[in-house]
């Protein structure tokens, strides 16, 4: 029995399905997960000396790659004066002044701990300021698991098939319309049927939660139109997006406002973190100054800031987007090619440094059309990868990453591997 093996037979008996967050239990492609006891570049390295190129870069973070030494350093230097304070610290204040420099829409912004959190206070702040309670959500769009969101949820829900939690009252669930991605006539129709009692829209602009799928052209601008002529907050997920498509997120790459922003992933550089920020007058109804709570009481660590502020900082001195862009081309050429020498229809929806690959001749564009996918054959797909050393994530309803630490023999050996896996299908 392999050490992971050995592992996942421990975590079975403690920890429900052996694992901490649903979709790395591999049940969309079949097989037991690996553990991975280090990471560096854009490897990681198992339990079982097994070095695998990595295209999960912690579900979005390692935008740098793993383990990087300006990242590891600032968190030791962080760690040289504590863990956490309880107090207000002088890293807080220096990531609210990169955030708001760097995403256009945001003028104010409040720490938080997971991207969860970031959207559950955005969407209670979104009612706060509009004095209603409904919210439309586009099916497919995973913002957490808070019980306002976690209906027709992407990602680990959609893997797992519950897309509805149990748990979630019927009181809450009717308080959210999901709508379909990219259909106009759907949101018209909503606020038609809903007069003045729609609170905020949130959206992943550019949905990394059903495998990446981008907006059609004009669609984002419709939304920000409707929600303004309807005097609804406009919420951006850009916890996956932001600092990733963009440094400024999705909302620079089209020149769209949104009222409200979500973030995480990368502005932790690998540590828990969330924030959500906006324009001043919405923010201002947070406590202290305002009527709506919001609270935690990590919010802000000094460990997370320290990583984060890094990761920014790298950011802004390398300015990688374009050379992303370029990686990420080459490894949508390199599985659109070997389909088309094999037969096989696929689509592989790229932006950045974020891609996806579906197994189907129909463009992708929604919820329903990621679903024509074939599963199964991606499920092949995925452990012939795994079996030559490339990780792709665990279900074929997932976006993929991409880091700077993959340009060169990674980038190239992926797009081999790719090619070799398609071959064998």
């Amino acid at each position: 029995m392999s050490t992971s093996e050995q592992l996942l037979a421990r975590a079975r008996q403690l920890i429900p399905g052996g694992v901490n967050s649903p979709v790395r239990a591999f049940r969309s492609v079949g097989g037991s997960p690996f553990f991975v006891k280090a990471a560096r570049g854009a490897h990681l390295i198992t339990a079982d000396d097994r070095e695998l190129i990595d295209f999960v870069c912690t579900w979005g973070p390692a935008i740098h790659g793993h383990n990087h030494p300006r990242i590891r350093a600032a968190i030791a230097a962080a760690l040289e004066h504590g863990t956490s304070f309880g107090t207000p610290n002088p890293a807080e204040v220096e990531m609210a002044e990169l955030i708001v420099k760097f995403v256009p829409s945001i003028e104010k912004v409040r720490m938080c701990n997971s991207g969860t959190e970031a959207t559950m206070s955005a969407i209670r702040l979104a009612r706060g300021f509009t004095k209603r309670d409904k919210i439309i959500k586009f099916a497919g769009c995973y913002h957490g698991h808070s019980d306002s969101l976690l209906i027709k949820a992407g990602s680990g829900a959609l893997t797992h098939g519950n897309p509805d939690s149990a748990g979630v009252p019927a009181s809450f669930a009717r308080e959210t319309i999901v709508l379909p991605f990219n259909d106009r006539g759907a949101l018209e129709a909503a606020f038609a049927a809903n007069p003045g009692q729609i609170a905020g829209v949130i959206i992943e602009a550019y949905c990394g939660n059903v495998g990446f799928i981008m907006p059609d052209p004009g669609y984002l601008q419709f939304l920000r139109e409707i929600t303004t002529r309807h005097g609804t907050v406009l919420i951006f997920d850009e916890v996956m997006t932001g600092f990733r498509i963009a440094r400024g997120g999705v909302q620079e790459r089209e020149g769209i406002t949104p009222d409200l922003t979500c973030l995480g992933k990368i502005i932790g550089g690998g540590l828990p973190v969330g924030a959500f920020g906006g324009r001043a007058a919405i923010m201002d109804l947070i406590a202290p100054t305002g009527p709506v709570y919001q609270a935690g009481t990590l919010s802000g660590n000094p460990l997370a800031m320290a990583a984060g502020i890094a990761g920014l900082r790298l950011l802004e001195e390398l300015n990688p987007y374009e050379r992303l862009d370029v990686l990420g081309r080459k490894l949508r050429d390199a599985v659109l090619s070997a389909c088309r020498a094999k037969g096989i229809a696929v689509q592989v929806p790229q932006c950045g440094s974020m891609f996806s690959i579906f197994f189907t001749d129909t463009p992708v564009r929604d919820y329903a059309t990621a679903l024509r996918g074939d599963a199964a054959l991606f499920g092949r797909f995925f452990h012939a990868c795994l079996a030559r050393g490339v990780y792709l994530a665990p279900s074929a309803y997932e976006a993929g990453f991409i880091s700077t630490a993959h340009d060169g023999p990674a980038i190239d050996r992926a797009c081999e591997v790719f090619t070799e896996s398609i071959r064998i299908l």
